[in-house]
């Protein structure tokens, strides 16, 4: 799955910034970008740990 999303998330960030630095910026374009980086970002960061695991584990 992460070998799917790092290519889609560099994509939008290269879309995002080629639109940002045109004369006329289409604001749909660099919403649509971000809103898929960060919906990768979410992915990406949701098969991270919590610092608080070990002890919510602890206390069990």
């Amino acid at each position: 799955m992460k070998k799917f999303i790092i290519p889609i998330m560099i994509v939008a960030i290269l879309i995002a910034s080629y639109e940002q630095q045109k004369a006329d910026k289409n604001v749909y374009i660099l919403a649509v970008a971000i809103g898929v980086f960060m919906y990768g970002m979410m992915k990406l960061s949701k098969k991270i740990p919590s610092k608080n695991q070990d002890k919510e584990e602890e206390n069990v």
